[in-house]
């Protein structure tokens, strides 16, 4: 019991949820921000005798004079405060994030954190119940998500040039990026020991560690062939990883971002392009041209199919365009 209530959620999301260790420190940060804002309300001592009350009731400041200094709450004093959270409580943090002018978006999600950890704690046994299930989530309006058209995609995918190795690096990234539709994330975690050239097929971890095989395009498959010729040349520090940098380490999906920003702006594209527009681009494509929404489902690795339907909405309005600018009488 040593650990704090925030300690013990974030091993439980890694270790029995097998979250990825992004999405932990995403939790992580949002709880940090939370305790933050409650330890404001742990400055003022609770009145007691010979302690002041201010103007209005308020719990007077603690003292700091004669060389103390202010100390922030102990583990204890935190781990009290945030059993003690009330629905008032919530309000008032999320009356602070809006006049921080946060996005919806992101008021959402920090909400999603606060929910998931009072419902840790109150399986545990730490609270009698989730005081966020009153909190309501802010109304977030339907977002399609961006994509790039055939056309662009292929002037993307042409922009390196070199022959040497890091160039083929890039062109082998690009390629995989689109051809299988997975997260940067993904990319960067793939090993040797995934690929399967003959079969042409590649193993992804992706979310919650669920492994998925997804299929190589023929496109694909030749630009890592052609990296993996010359970076057997190479010296590789990190020998298991797929895709490594000038120093022979595994690569970060910080420094593929990097590398896809420079393409970008050498094809004349747009430079909010991410590298999940590729993700969004490969769903988009497939179900244009008839790819069962199931079957895409599985090569993305949703865990449920209202995730991928997003992308029927995309097609849907992508055909009403194509139809009103064609059909003579659509206007």
């Amino acid at each position: 019991m040593g650990q704090s209530l925030t300690a013990r959620f974030l091993a439980y999301l890694a270790h029995e949820r097998n979250f990825s260790e992004h999405t932990v420190r995403s939790y992580a940060s949002d709880l940090a921000q939370f305790v933050e804002f409650l330890s404001g309300d742990l400055q003022a001592e609770p009145v007691g005798a010979g302690q002041a009350v201010a103007a209005g009731g308020a719990k007077a400041p603690r003292a700091v004079g004669n060389g103390d200094r202010a100390e922030g709450p102990s583990d204890a004093e935190m781990a009290d405060r945030l059993r003690q959270v009330a629905p008032l409580d919530l309000r008032r943090y999320l009356a602070d994030l809006r006049r921080a002018q946060y996005s919806r978006a992101t008021i959402a999600r920090k909400i999603a954190t606060l929910r998931s950890f009072y419902k840790f704690l109150a399986r545990e046994g730490e609270v009698p119940g989730n005081p966020v299930k009153v909190i309501r989530t802010p109304r977030l309006g339907k977002r399609l998500p961006k994509f790039l058209d055939p056309a662009e995609v292929e002037r993307l995918l042409s922009a390196p040039k070199g022959d040497d190795l890091l160039s083929r690096r890039d062109a082998a990234i690009l390629e995989v990026l689109y051809s299988t539709g997975m997260r940067v994330g993904e990319l960067v975690g793939l090993d040797l020991e995934d690929i399967d050239p003959l079969a042409e097929v590649v193993r992804v971890r992706g979310k919650g560690r669920r492994e998925r095989l997804a299929p190589l395009g023929s496109f694909a498959v030749r630009a890592l062939n052609r990296y993996l010729d010359a970076r057997a040349g190479a010296d590789v520090k990190d020998d298991r990883a797929v895709f490594v940098n000038r120093h022979g380490r595994r690569l970060s999906a910080r420094s593929v971002r990097r590398k896809l920003a420079k393409y970008l702006a050498e094809a004349g594209l747009d430079p909010a392009v991410s590298p999940h527009t590729l993700r969004h681009s490969f769903a988009t494509h497939m179900l244009e041209r008839g790819a069962d929404l199931r079957a895409v489902q599985e090569l993305l690795g949703h865990r449920s199919l209202s995730t991928t339907q997003i992308y029927t909405h995309v097609t849907a309005s992508r055909l009403k365009e194509i139809y009103e600018s064609a059909h003579p009488r659509a206007g």
